[in-house]
């Protein structure tokens, strides 16, 4: 994998972070570091719009409020507890999360990508996002507002499915975290890539990030293809 360039890097960094304290969202699930419940806020977000979840993420914390108590809920409450955010496995790898963390774990959520990724329904995304959102540490993401900012910013061309470019995205992903500040660069990327860097009509002219942004002196944002998965605007 080629090196990244230190002048764009601390550029991106120095500029997303600026920009992410006067712009960023306010969201419930940056109101807590606890991890369960970090982790329902990202399994509702897979394939589904923030305005969407917020409703159902409060009720859904208020019925489960800890893992004991999901781990211990019925199927059919689950289902109809979920409803209409689709996708109704979701919420049945959810309770076996829970399940698993009582079992084996006291109760709790691992804080270590072995642990995290042994867990059914949990894979380097959401491992990530526990990691750097829950426990403070410096653990890469990579959504598809992430990867679409990363692609665009860096120059990355290629289909996002290749294994080649899924790669050298997560690559570019752990470079752009500065020591100790996984959460805030994280936080930012996404709401960056939600918020100015769209997939559709992009506002390039207003982008904080656009002296630097190898896409941006062809006078529109490409990139490559984004990817299906975790769909978070």
């Amino acid at each position: 994998m080629p090196p990244v360039a230190a002048e764009p890097l601390h550029a991106f960094q120095r500029r997303l972070l600026a920009w992410y304290r006067r712009h960023q969202r306010k969201l419930p699930w940056r109101e807590t570091r606890d991890p369960y419940k970090i982790l329902v806020s990202e399994i509702m977000l897979q394939q589904t719009q923030v305005d969407r979840v917020l409703p159902k993420y409060r009720q859904f914390l208020q019925r489960y409020p800890t893992l004991r108590e999901l781990a211990r809920a019925r199927t059919a409450e689950l289902r109809r507890l979920w409803y209409p955010l689709g996708y109704n496995v979701r919420p049945l790898r959810l309770r076996r999360i829970a399940q698993r963390a009582v079992q084996e774990h006291g109760g709790s959520i691992p804080d270590s990508y072995d642990g995290l990724l042994a867990m059914d329904g949990i894979g380097r995304y959401t491992a990530g996002a526990v990691l750097s959102f829950a426990f403070n540490k410096d653990a890469p993401i990579l959504d598809t507002n992430v990867a679409r900012l990363l692609s665009r910013y860096f120059g990355v061309r290629g289909d996002l499915k290749r294994a080649a470019v899924r790669r050298r995205l997560w690559t570019l992903a752990e470079a752009v975290i500065p020591r100790g500040k996984g959460y805030a660069i994280n936080q930012a990327m996404m709401d960056f890539g939600a918020l100015i860097c769209t997939a559709r009509s992009p506002k390039c002219p207003a982008c904080v990030l656009r002296r630097t942004c190898r896409s941006f002196p062809y006078g529109k944002a490409t990139a490559a293809r984004r990817p299906r998965r975790h769909r978070r605007h």
